[in-house]
C-alpha cells in the first residue's frame, strides 16, 4: 500500500483507503445524495412558485399595493442574505447533509407561518354594493333620485372609517407573510450551495454537467406543482367552509375575488418537512472518484491552485481531518480577498445580477400581467404557466447539460453558448411588444361617457348627466356590462333605475345610500343580476327602448383572444432558448473559482440581495403607476389596484425586462476578453510546467545512463540517485 503525503506537499500518492474508490462502487452512495437533493430542490422550488402564483390573491386579501407584495417576495432573499456567506463557508466543513436537513426543517416552519394570518385575520369583506337579506318583497331603484338640496350641495357619499378601523389597521397581517418568507429564505440558504459543491467534490468530473443538469430539472418540476396548486387554490372561494357560498357575490372573474391562498402554503410546508428525512441518514463526505485522485487539492480546492503551500490555502482540509472553527474563522477573510480578486469571477457576478434582476421581475408579474392584460382568471394564468411555461425551461435546462456532456464543452465553450441562447432569446422576446390588447371599456376612466377613447385618473370623471340625479360613490368597485360593451364601476354609475331577473347567479340584495330631506336612507333591495333603464348606457349607439346591464366586467373582446394563443407559443419557445443556457452557465460558476461552496454562496448572496430582493419591489412600484382605479382599505387608505391601463402596464413590464438583459450582454463582450486572456495565462503556465518536467525527466535519464557508465565507481552509487 502506498502512502498520501499531507496536503501541503506538492504533490499527493494515492492509496486503497476508504477515501478512494472506483466509479463503479461509489455509484450507490452518489445516487442516494442526487436523490434527496433532488427532492429537496422540488420541495423548495414548489414552495417559492406557490408564492409567485399567490401575488394576485395576496394583494386583494391584504388590501396592499404592488409595491408592498414585492417587499414580501424579497423578504425570502434578506433571509438568505442574512447567513448565506457564513453557511456557504463554514458549511462546507462540517457535515453538509445534516445542515440542509436543518435548512428544509426551518423551510416549512416558515411555509406554516405564512398560513397562519388565515386563522386569525377573521372573514374576508368583499367590496360590493350587494347585501344578503331574507327580505326579498321590496324592489328599489340602484339609482333614486336625490333630493334637490342635497344636488346644490354637492355631496356625495364618503367612505367614512368604519368602527373597527383602528383595531384593524393597528394589526397588519402580511408582517406574519413578510417574517415566515424570511425564514423560508433562511432554510433555504444551506441547499443550493453545499449541495451542489457536494457533488461537485464526490463526483466524476465528466459526470458532473449531467448531475447538476437533472437536479435542476427536477427542481423545475417544483414549479409546475407549484402553480398547479396555485391553480386549484384560486378557484376555492378563501373563506370556504365558513361561509354560505350561496351569499357570495363574485367569481373568479371578479377583480375583487380571493382564493383559499392559505390551503397551498400547508401543502407546501408539508411537503418541505419530509424533505429533510433523507438528509439525516448520509455521511458527510462520499468516496473520491478516482479520476480526482491525479489532484493536490482536496474536495473543495481548485485545479487552478498552482501554490499548494501558500499559507492562505492552509485550511484547504481534507473530509477526515478534524475541523477548526478558530482557524476557519481566522482564514475566512483572506480567503474571501483571493475569491473576489479574481477578475473572471467578478464580472460574471455582474452579468448574473443584472440577467437575475430582469428574470425574478418578470417571473414574479408574469402571472398577474396574463390576468391584467390577457383578462384571464388568476387560475388560469397560474395554469398556463405550471403546464405550459415550466415545462419548456425544464427542458431547456436538461438539454443544456446534455449538449455539455456530449460536446465536452470547456470554460470558453460553455461561456459562448450560455450567451449565445440568451441572445437568441433576448430578440425573441421583442416579438411580445406586438402581441398587446387595448384597454377595457370602463366608463369614466378609458373612455368617455359617450364611447370616446379618453384616458382619466380623476375621480370627478367618473360622473356624468346620465347619472348626475344619485349620490354613488367613486369609490365603489362593483362593475356591471352595458350593452354597449362598456363597462361601468357600478349600477349607480351607470345610472340604472330598476332591476329584474332571478335566479342562481343572483346571490345577495343592493345596497344604496341616498341622502333624502337631510336623512340617510339605506333599504335594502333582492339582488338582480340585470339593471334595466340604465341612462349612461343609452348615451352610446344603441337601440332605442329598455337598456340593461349585467353584473360583471365586460371581456377584453375577440382581438385579444386571438393574439393570446401566440403569446403562448412565444413563451414557450424564448424559455426554452434561454434556459438551454442555464446549466453550462452555472457550470461556469464551478469550474473557474477557486473555492466551489464560497464561490457559489457569494454569488447567490449577490444575486439575492442586489436582484432578489430589489427586483420585485421596484418592479411593483413601477407597475402600480399604471393603476387606473384603486381599492380602498377599511380605514380608507389604498388597497389594491382594480383596473391598469394595459398598454402602459405591457411597456414598463416588458421595456423594464428587455433593457435590463441588453445592458447584461455589454458585460459580456468584456467577460470573454477577460476569459480568454485568462484561458491563455492558464495555458502558458500548463505548458512551461510540462516542459519543466521533461527537463526534469531528461536529467534523470541522463544522470542513470552516467551511472550505468560508471557502475563501478564509488562516487556514483544508485541507491543513492534514487
Amino acid at each position: 500500500m502506498q502512502k498520501l503525503e499531507k496536503p501541503g506537499t506538492a504533490s499527493w500518492m494515492l492509496e486503497d483507503s476508504p477515501a478512494t474508490c472506483t466509479a463503479k462502487n461509489c455509484h450507490p452512495n452518489l445516487k442516494m445524495f442526487l436523490a434527496a437533493l433532488s427532492y429537496a430542490y422540488f420541495a423548495k422550488t414548489l414552495s417559492g412558485s406557490y408564492m409567485k402564483s399567490t401575488i394576485t390573491q395576496l394583494e386583494r386579501r391584504f388590501d396592499i399595493p404592488s409595491y408592498l407584495i414585492g417587499v414580501i417576495d424579497g423578504s425570502f432573499e434578506i433571509g438568505n442574505l442574512l447567513v448565506i456567506a457564513f453557511v456557504s463557508y463554514f458549511g462546507a466543513k462540517l457535515h453538509r447533509p445534516k445542515i440542509i436537513a436543518t435548512g428544509c426543517i426551518l423551510m416549512s416552519l416558515g411555509t406554516f407561518l405564512i398560513a397562519m394570518p388565515h386563522f386569525i385575520i377573521g372573514r374576508y369583506k368583499i367590496e360590493t354594493t350587494i347585501r344578503a337579506s331574507e327580505n326579498s318583497t321590496s324592489q328599489l331603484s340602484p339609482c333614486p333620485v336625490s333630493s334637490l338640496e342635497s344636488s346644490r350641495a354637492g355631496d356625495r357619499p364618503s367612505s367614512l372609517p368604519s368602527a373597527g378601523c383602528e383595531q384593524e389597521s393597528s394589526i397588519s397581517m402580511w408582517m406574519y407573510v413578510l417574517l415566515g418568507n424570511v425564514l423560508r429564505g433562511i432554510g433555504e440558504t444551506p441547499v443550493q450551495p453545499l449541495g451542489i459543491s457536494y457533488i461537485d467534490d464526490y463526483a466524476q468530473s465528466e459526470n458532473a454537467a449531467l448531475y447538476i443538469g437533472c437536479i435542476q430539472t427536477i427542481a423545475i418540476i417544483g414549479p409546475v406543482f407549484g402553480f398547479l396548486l396555485g391553480s386549484l387554490c384560486a378557484k376555492i372561494y378563501v373563506d370556504v367552509g365558513y361561509v354560505d357560498m350561496e351569499t357570495i357575490t363574485i367569481t373568479p372573474q371578479d377583480a375583487r375575488w380571493v382564493g383559499a391562498w392559505w390551503l397551498g402554503y400547508l401543502v407546501a410546508g408539508t411537503v418541505t418537512l419530509l424533505s429533510a428525512v433523507p438528509f439525516w441518514f448520509l455521511p458527510k463526505s462520499l468516496p473520491i472518484p478516482v479520476d480526482k485522485h491525479d489532484s493536490v487539492c482536496a474536495p473543495e480546492q481548485t485545479r487552478f491552485i498552482k501554490d499548494a503551500d501558500s499559507p492562505t490555502l492552509d485550511h484547504k482540509i481534507r473530509p477526515e481531518e478534524p475541523t477548526n472553527l478558530h482557524v476557519m474563522a481566522n482564514e475566512f477573510v483572506p480567503t474571501l480577498k483571493i475569491l473576489l480578486g479574481n477578475p473572471v469571477y467578478i464580472l460574471y457576478l455582474g452579468v448574473t445580477i443584472i440577467q437575475f434582476n430582469s428574470l425574478i421581475g418578470m417571473v414574479t408579474y408574469k402571472p398577474k400581467y396574463i390576468e391584467q392584460h390577457y383578462g384571464q382568471t388568476a387560475s388560469k394564468a397560474n395554469f398556463l404557466m405550471g403546464m405550459i411555461n415550466i415545462p419548456a425551461v425544464a427542458l431547456g435546462m436538461f438539454s443544456g447539460g446534455v449538449v455539455m456532456k456530449k460536446y465536452k464543452l470547456g470554460v470558453m465553450g460553455a461561456a459562448k453558448f450560455a450567451f449565445g441562447t440568451s441572445l437568441l432569446g433576448f430578440f425573441l422576446s421583442f416579438l411580445f411588444l406586438a402581441m398587446g390588447c387595448e384597454n377595457t371599456k370602463v366608463a369614466g376612466i378609458t373612455v368617455s361617457y359617450a364611447g370616446v377613447e379618453d384616458l382619466s385618473y380623476q375621480e370627478q370623471s367618473l360622473f356624468s348627466d346620465c347619472n348626475s340625479g344619485c349620490l354613488c360613490s367613486p369609490k365603489e368597485w362593483d362593475p356591471v356590462c352595458g350593452e354597449n360593451g362598456i363597462t361601468y364601476i357600478s349600477p349607480c354609475l351607470a345610472g340604472c333605475t330598476s332591476s329584474s331577473g332571478s335566479g342562481r347567479n343572483m346571490v345577495g340584495h343592493i345596497a344604496y345610500h341616498c341622502f333624502q330631506s337631510m336623512s340617510i336612507l339605506s333599504p335594502i333591495a333582492k339582488l338582480y343580476n340585470v339593471f334595466d333603464n340604465c341612462r349612461c348606457v343609452s348615451v352610446t349607439d344603441v337601440q332605442p327602448g329598455n337598456i340593461t346591464a349585467s353584473l360583471g366586467q365586460c371581456s377584453l373582446g375577440h382581438s385579444c383572444d386571438r393574439v393570446f394563443p401566440y403569446f403562448l407559443a412565444l413563451s414557450v419557445l424564448s424559455s426554452f432558448i434561454i434556459s438551454l443556457g442555464g446549466t453550462p452557465g452555472l457550470m461556469l460558476l464551478v469550474r473557474q473559482p477557486e473555492l466551489k461552496s464560497l464561490a457559489l454562496g457569494i454569488h447567490t448572496l449577490a444575486t439575492r440581495t442586489l436582484a432578489g430582493i430589489p427586483a420585485p419591489i421596484y418592479f411593483g412600484a413601477i407597475i402600480d403607476t399604471t393603476c387606473l382605479k384603486w381599492a380602498y382599505s377599511t380605514c380608507g387608505g389604498k388597497g389594491a389596484c382594480r383596473i391598469y391601463n394595459t398598454s402602459s402596464y405591457r411597456i414598463v413590464y416588458l421595456g423594464l425586462t428587455l433593457g435590463l438583459r441588453a445592458v447584461s450582454f455589454f458585460l459580456c463582450i468584456w467577460g470573454f476578453a477577460l476569459l480568454k486572456r485568462h484561458i491563455k495565462r492558464e495555458e502558458k503556465e500548463a505548458l512551461s510546467n510540462q516542459n519543466s518536467e521533461l527537463e526534469s525527466l531528461r536529467k534523470e535519464e541522463n544522470s542513470s545512463m552516467h551511472c550505468e557508465q560508471f557502475i563501478l565507481s564509488p562516487d556514483c552509487n544508485p541507491e543513492r540517485e534514487t
